[in-house]
Order: structure tokens, then C-alpha cells, then sequence
């Protein structure tokens, strides 16, 4: 066995196995002939066979992209992931393991330098080192949410993308409209997983439950209105979790009787409850009783109770699943929930979702109301409030066609295709109707796919690739790609690498002054340039700010009217609605959705006039930078000191490394912080309404309906002119906060990289000549792959 087995061994933590590698014989020539046959003679144990085999594909890979034409045989990319894949779709396969393997092997390299620096000198510079090394490790997590009524086919679509054909139950289960089920890769072991988080104890709102029970119950006797959302939705909630037995005794004590809540001591005690399954089948035959609110199907009929009520959140993890090691589905209700726990929760997951699925049926792809009412209503969450990048609207059953038993198959595809083609270009066009959502999004954004999940399976009609379900996998492949993951490790590691030799081995005591002055000279004018740049930036948000005050003001009055006098509503039905709301707050939803919100209306008046320059301030495209690129202008301008100080090169390759790090996390501090920003119009008006809320909820009796609108009316009237004014004032207090911060984080950051890395002499640091040598090769290969990439899309 030859030095490079043995170094790859060690690196790969298979230490152990050195000996029967040793004993084979085996060198580098015949360690990349190794099949699956030879790897399970050499290692015996499951887990250390299958790391092994895992990281010899990777290397193979690596080493096929270097093999010279009169060198070494090409080495073929194993599997199902290449066949049948375009040039370049393999290609784009090649690279994603290469990178896989790179980020492995400087991941090795900087553990073993991190280990000599925590047996080094505890000085300044050692500690500093250390800590950037374990800032280095982040997870990349991106959440893809997808909408969709009952029935159109959401469960299927997500058990076709992820290739688990039994993951969420579809067909004649009926989903629960409340429950956020969000589905990830298990990273842990092989198991199927899933974690159930229940709403607080003190959340289960069953005072309130009870209250509609016995209003409703005591309406129907004298107007016969048992018919009705509030009514039916308590029905509903209190027979899944009690059964009939409710119906003797619906006291809040005896509900509240522990004895109901064995099943479930987790509810009780606060804490998350787990299932474990080796198939997802079995997994999700344990789930339906907290997901679902009733079924038909197999073990479900023997179900008594159902738990969804209770449950806020489910997040199965699934193995060994590739598309979903950096990327989370969620499963999400239309609209949130009533329940004000949920519904936090909800807006939460909404407005940090990078992609957005709307899923409906095809035939019913722009007449159906409830897709284009959910897109509407979570437009601005989405948007302005959120990180939204892409909108996909995708119609289901596309495959379903009317007489197909008489048609050839190529009529058949024929007719797929051309309904298909039709139901796009409709959907586009309905797109591009809604002003709402353009205030929020460009077309560029927005992306329509006819889908069948039923025919990616059995192939009776399409080849796989035509029923659209490859090129949702190819979206999340992309958006789950570890390039960013790998250049960003990798890069980091360059620069800390550099700092560590150049520290070490540095003779610059005749220059150091001169370039400290230089260096911190074009800090003073990278941060000069910065602040005029967000200055100038911010000058139209602004400017539309504060005539969006104006025109709030006069246009607060239809807002107000629009919800106090709800036409077509009878007025008992209205006054138990405004009850409702007033009690809450103004927060207030049916379990379908409905809502009524007076303080969003007001609070529209504003965000409605400011969302196109908003947008443009604060883009959520990836190709756009917020606030017109004002962070980009930073640089400390290391290329050309370089060229006058080649003594310190690593130190300024280093700080060089520090700009480029500190620019990506202000631009992600940014996109957090906007989301504060934009709300914080709504958030204001809240805090203002709060008050004429609470004398609203004090009305009881005749009249009450007339007196909550007069108090509500009356307040809006008399607050109207400070309100909007404080809202603004906030908003722009918000911005300026921004801006300080984020002159303050570069100013820090990189008066701290400068201090230890030009001032600090610490000759006890590590050589990591060679280590430097090998991460700098892999940073060149990763700078290369990356533009290949930017060529080919261009």
C-alpha cells in the first residue's frame, strides 16, 4: 500500500481499515479500480463501506476532470443520476460531486489546522483564527412552500418530486387545513422521521370554540342559523379530539381533563413529539391521525381520534434523498390559520420561503378563484415582507384527457400538448392582470408548469421528461446546489490560510506603518462611498413615503367603510364577526381563510403606495442587489496595494477574502431587516387600533353592533393624522438604523481584520505552506467551474 491509500484513508476517518488495504496490497492504481464487489471484501461494516464508496465516486469524479489526453483512462459517473441526462446536465452532475468533494477535502485540511491552533499559543491572533474557522460552517436552507386546495393534487406532486410514492397520503384522505407539513432530508441516519409540534396548551383556544358552540347553538333556536363557518368549524374540531362524548358535557373543565390527552402526553408537557418508520409508507399510515381530518383508506377507518387541531407544525425527514439535503417543501395552509399560534407560524415560514409553489388542478387553472385569492393575499408576505424569487403556478392532471379510450396514443399526446401549451399561455395572461402581485413581482418571477405525477410513474403516453415533473427536480437541484456552499467554505478557508503563512513568516518591519496608513485610508473612503451611495439609494423610498402619508389620510375613510358596513352580510352574522375581531385585536380568520382585518386595510393605504419603490430598493431577485448595489462599492482596493507591497500579499489576499465575506453578510442582514422594515407600517397601525379594540370589546347587549362601529369610527377619525404620520416615522427610524449598522458592521469587521492581520506579528502559528498550496488549487478549480457557468448561461 502506497502513502496516498493510507492519506486518503486517514482523511476519510477509515483509519481502522488501513491494515486490510495494507494486506490486498492495494496503491493508488488499483484504489481507483476498486468495485462494489472489492469494497465490501476490504470493509466489512455497513456505514464506513458506504462513506468509503461515497467518497471514491466524488474523487473519481475530481480525477476525470483532470485526465490528459495522453494520460490516465477516463473515468465513467456511476448511477441513475446520469442516464439519460444531456451534455450538459452531466456535465452540471460532474461538477455538483466534484464540488462535493472539494468542500470534503478542505473541510479535512482546515479541522487538522483548526486542531494545531488549539494546541498552539493562546494569543490574539490564534483566537481570531479559531473563530473564523467555525464561522465558516453555515447550512444553506432553502424553504419552497407550496399552496393548494384539497384535492388538487399537492401530496402527489411532492411524493413525485422527492421519489417517495408513499410520503403524504392523497386520493381519499381528506388534508387538514391547518397543519404545516414541511419535508427534509433525515442527514442523521436511515430512518424515516417525523417530528409533530403542537400548538402551546395555553394556545388551544377552547373557551373560544365553546363561545361560538354556544352562541351559535343558542341563534339556531330562535333564527335557524346553524349553518355557518364558526359553527360547523367547532363541530368539526371538538369531534376529532373528543369524539361524540363532547356532546354530554361540553364544559371547559371537563374538556380540559388530562385524562383526554394520554395519547398525547406531549401536548401536556410542552415538548415535540417523534415517530420513526424504515418506510414511508409505515411513516405516514402513523401521521395521518395529526395531519389529516378524516379518512377512508386502510388502518385510517380504525382511527377514533384526530389530533390536528392541537398540531401546529409536522416536518418529516426523509434518506438518502439528494434533492432535499439543502432544500425544505412545505406543505402550507391557503391563507393561515385563526388560531393565532398557527397563524404566526404561518406568516413566518411565508415570508422565508425563496420559491413558491401554487398548485391547482389544469382545468380549472384560471377560473378557479382560491390559487389566484392565495397568490393575492400573500403577495405582499411574499414580497416586500419576504424573500420571494420565484413564483411557479403549476396545474395538475395534466395528462387527464376526455375520450382518451378513442384516440391513438399520438392523438393523445397531441391533445396533452396542445391543452397544455393553452392552459399556460391563459395562466400567463391572468398573471399579469393582477396589480397587486406586479407591485411585488416581475414576470421574470413567475413560471408555469403542466404537470402529471401519474404519468411520470407509469409512461403510458409521455416519456418522463414531458410531464414537467424532471424539471421541477432539475429547479430544486439547482436551488439546492452546493456551489455557492462549497466557493464560500472554500474561499473562507484561502483567506484564512493565508493570513496563518503570512503571518508566520512575514519580513515587513520597514513597511508596516506605511501599509497600515494605506489600508486604513481606503477603509475611510469605502466607507464614505458606501454611505452616499445607500444615502442616495433611499432618497425615492423616501420621497414616496411621504406621500403615501398624504394620501392615506384622505383615503382612510373607504377602508374604514368597507369594513364597517359590510354589504350582503346579515347583520347578526356581522356583529358576531366584528365580535370576534374586536376580541382579537382585529386578528381574526375562519379556519377556511375568510378574514376580516381593519387594521391591514389601514395599514394598506400606505404599503400599497410605497411597494413599487420598495421593491426596487430592496429586490428579492438574486441577480439584483439591494439599495442599487451601494454595498458592492466597498473595497478596500487589496489588487493594487498588492502590486506595491508584495511582502504582505497573504495578509492582503486575506482582507481581500474579509471585503468579499463581510459584503455577503450585510446583503443577507439587509434582506432579514427589510422584512422588518416593510412590516413595520402594519405594525404601527396595530399598536394605534389597539386601544378603540378594547373599548370595542366592552359592548354588550342591544345596540352593541351600532356602538362598536361608532367607537371604531370615531377613533380612526380622531387618530388618523398621527397615526399614518408615526407609521412613517418608523419606517424611516428603521432605515436610518440600517444604514448605521451596516456602516458600523464594515467598519468593524474589517478594522479588526486589519489590526491582526498587519499588526500582529505571531511567529508561533503552524507552516500551512502546503495546506495553502493544495485549498489554493481547489479555490482556482472552483473559480473556473463558476465561469463556466456565468458563459453558458450568458
Amino acid at each position: 500500500m502506497d502513502d496516498f491509500v493510507r492519506k486518503k484513508l486517514i482523511e476519510w476517518g477509515l483509519r481502522n481499515w488501513i491494515g486490510k488495504f495494507q494486506d490486498q496490497g492495494i496503491d493508488e492504481e488499483s484504489f481507483y479500480c476498486l468495485d462494489n464487489g472489492d469494497i465490501k471484501d476490504l470493509i466489512t461494516k455497513v456505514l464506513p463501506r458506504e462513506r468509503f464508496k461515497k467518497r471514491l465516486k466524488l474523487l473519481k469524479v475530481l480525477a476525470n476532470s483532470h485526465t490528459s489526453d495522453n494520460g490516465k483512462r477516463k473515468l465513467e459517473l456511476q448511477g441513475e443520476s446520469s442516464r439519460g441526462l444531456s451534455s450538459n446536465k452531466k456535465q452540471r452532475c460532474d461538477t455538483t460531486y466534484q464540488e462535493k468533494y472539494i468542500l470534503s477535502e478542505v473541510k479535512n485540511i482546515i479541522a487538522c489546522v483548526h486542531s494545531k491552533l488549539l494546541h498552539g499559543d493562546k494569543t490574539m491572533l490564534n483566537a481570531f483564527l479559531k473563530e473564523k474557522i467555525c464561522d465558516l460552517e453555515t447550512e444553506k436552507r432553502e424553504l419552497v412552500g407550496v399552496f393548494g386546495r384539497t384535492g388538487a393534487g399537492k401530496s402527489s406532486l411532492i411524493n413525485a418530486v422527492v421519489g417517495e410514492k408513499d410520503l403524504l397520503p392523497s386520493g381519499s384522505v381528506s388534508a387538514c387545513t391547518t397543519v404545516i407539513i414541511k419535508v427534509e432530508a433525515n442527514k442523521q441516519n436511515q430512518n424515516y422521521e417525523a417530528e409533530i409540534e403542537f400548538i402551546k396548551k395555553e394556545e388551544w383556544e377552547l373557551k373560544q370554540v365553546l363561545l361560538y358552540l354556544s352562541t351559535f347553538i343558542e341563534n339556531v333556536a330562535d333564527h335557524e342559523e346553524e349553518d355557518t363557518d364558526e359553527y360547523n368549524d367547532a363541530v368539526e374540531m371538538l369531534s376529532a379530539l373528543y369524539g361524540e362524548e363532547w356532546r354530554n358535557n361540553y364544559s371547559e373543565e371537563s374538556l380540559m381533563n388530562d385524562k383526554h390527552f394520554r395519547e398525547i402526553p406531549e401536548f401536556l408537557n410542552s415538548k415535540k413529539k417523534t415517530l420513526t418508520s424504515e418506510s414511508a409508507k409505515e411513516l405516514s399510515a402513523k401521521l395521518v391521525k395529526y395531519t389529516r381530518s378524516s379518512s377512508e383508506d386502510g388502518d385510517a377507518k380504525e382511527v377514533k381520534r384526530w389530533f390536528w387541531p392541537l398540531v401546529k407544525c409536522v416536518t418529516i425527514r426523509v434518506p438518502n434523498n439528494d434533492l432535499l439535503q439543502n432544500v425544505t417543501l412545505v406543505d402550507l395552509p391557503g391563507n393561515g390559520d385563526r388560531n393565532q399560534g398557527r397563524d404566526k407560524m404561518w406568516k413566518g415560514v411565508v415570508e422565508r420561503c425563496s420559491t413558491v409553489w401554487i398548485v391547482t388542478d389544469i382545468n380549472r387553472a384560471v377560473s378557479e378563484k382560491e390559487p389566484w385569492e392565495i397568490l393575492k393575499s400573500a403577495s405582499s408576505l411574499m414580497g416586500n415582507g419576504g424573500q420571494c424569487q420565484h413564483i411557479h403556478f403549476i396545474c395538475t392532471k395534466s395528462d387527464v384527457i376526455e375520450d382518451s379510450d378513442d384516440l391513438s396514443v399520438a392523438g393523445v399526446r397531441a391533445a396533452i400538448f396542445k391543452r397544455n401549451t393553452q392552459a399556460k399561455e391563459e395562466v400567463r395572461r391572468e398573471f399579469r392582470k393582477i396589480k397587486e402581485v406586479k407591485k411585488h413581482f416581475s414576470d421574470d418571477c413567475f413560471k408555469v408548469f403542466t404537470l402529471s405525477s401519474k404519468e411520470f410513474r407509469r409512461n403510458k403516453w409521455l416519456k418522463p421528461n414531458e410531464t414537467e415533473v424532471p424539471k421541477l427536480q432539475e429547479f430544486l437541484q439547482n436551488l439546492n446546489n452546493c456551489h455557492s456552499e462549497t466557493l464560500n467554505y472554500v474561499a473562507g478557508g484561502y483567506g484564512i490560510l493565508s493570513l496563518i503563512q503570512g503571518a508566520g513568516c512575514r519580513e515587513v518591519a520597514g513597511i508596516q506603518a506605511d501599509v497600515c496608513a494605506d489600508v486604513e485610508e481606503n477603509l475611510r473612503c469605502g466607507l464614505k462611498k458606501v454611505s452616499e451611495s445607500m444615502l442616495k439609494a433611499l432618497d425615492p423610498l423616501k420621497n414616496c413615503l411621504i406621500k403615501a402619508v398624504e394620501k392615506s389620510k384622505s383615503s382612510c375613510e373607504s377602508a374604514l367603510q368597507s369594513f364597517l358596513k359590510s354589504e350582503g352580510v346579515p347583520g347578526s352574522a356581522f356583529h358576531r364577526t366584528l365580535k370576534c375581531a374586536v376580541a382579537n385585536n382585529d386578528i381574526y380568520k375562519t379556519r377556511k381563510g375568510e378574514e376580516q382585518n381593519l387594521n391591514e386595510k389601514l395599514a394598506s393605504c400606505l404599503t400599497e403606495s410605497i411597494d413599487e419603490e420598495f421593491m426596487k430598493t430592496f429586490p428579492n431577485e438574486s441577480k439584483c442587489e439591494p439599495l442599487n448595489g451601494a454595498i458592492s462599492s466597498f473595497s478596500l482596493d487589496t489588487g493594487l496595494l498588492v502590486e506595491k507591497y508584495k511582502g504582505v500579499q497573504l495578509q492582503l489576499e486575506f482582507l481581500r477574502k474579509e471585503e468579499e465575506k463581510v459584503r455577503k453578510e450585510i446583503n443577507k442582514i439587509i434582506r432579514e431587516r427589510k422584512k422588518e422594515i416593510y412590516s413595520c407600517l402594519t405594525t404601527t397601525i396595530v399598536e394605534k387600533m389597539r386601544k378603540c379594540y378594547e373599548d370595542a370589546q366592552q359592548c354588550k347587549g342591544p345596540g352593541s353592533l351600532k356602538v362598536m362601529r361608532t367607537i371604531i369610527e370615531q377613533h380612526v377619525h380622531a387618530k388618523k393624522d398621527v397615526m399614518f404620520e408615526e407609521a412613517k416615522d418608523a419606517m424611516l427610524s428603521k432605515l436610518q438604523n440600517l444604514m448605521e449598522d451596516i456602516l458600523k458592521k464594515l467598519k468593524e469587521t474589517m478594522q479588526v481584520s486589519i489590526e491582526l492581520s498587519l499588526r500582529t506579528d505571531d511567529k508561533s502559528l503552524p507552516d500551512v505552506k502546503e495546506e495553502l498550496a493544495t485549498v489554493t488549487k481547489y479555490y482556482n478549480k472552483l473559480k473556473e467551474n463558476r465561469d463556466e457557468e456565468i458563459l453558458q448561461i450568458s
